[in-house]
């Protein structure tokens, strides 16, 4: 069982994707996203297999969360420095996301 000092552990930050282009590599659909994560992060890197549910300008300017201090992933030619958060619900992954806009770069807590 994780230890609510396992959680702490985690980073995850509110960010804004900035660009989508399909992932053409990829084993199964998915876009690679710029993600600003604001002034401390930066952009960054991100696959996501989401493509079941959105449509890529439907995805700039949306925030997301994303776990910002797991080690890059390569994954195919492509480098994912981050994990965007989704649910796998029956129809695709669903993004988790603030409710109202906030900063990007917040941290959840």
């Amino acid at each position: 069982m994780a230890t609510f000092e396992d959680f702490m552990k985690l980073d995850i930050r509110v960010g804004e994707i900035v660009e989508v282009v399909d992932f053409e590599k990829a084993r199964k659909p998915a876009y690679q996203l710029k993600v600003d994560l604001g002034k401390e992060i930066g952009v960054k890197k991100s696959s996501a297999q989401i493509t079941n549910l959105y449509e890529k300008s439907d995805l700039v300017g949306k925030q997301v969360m994303a776990v910002v201090n797991f080690p890059p992933r390569q994954i195919a030619d492509f480098m994912s420095e981050v994990l965007v958060l989704g649910v796998y619900g029956d129809k695709g992954v669903v993004l988790i996301k603030p409710d109202m806009k906030v900063q990007n770069g917040d941290k959840l807590g």
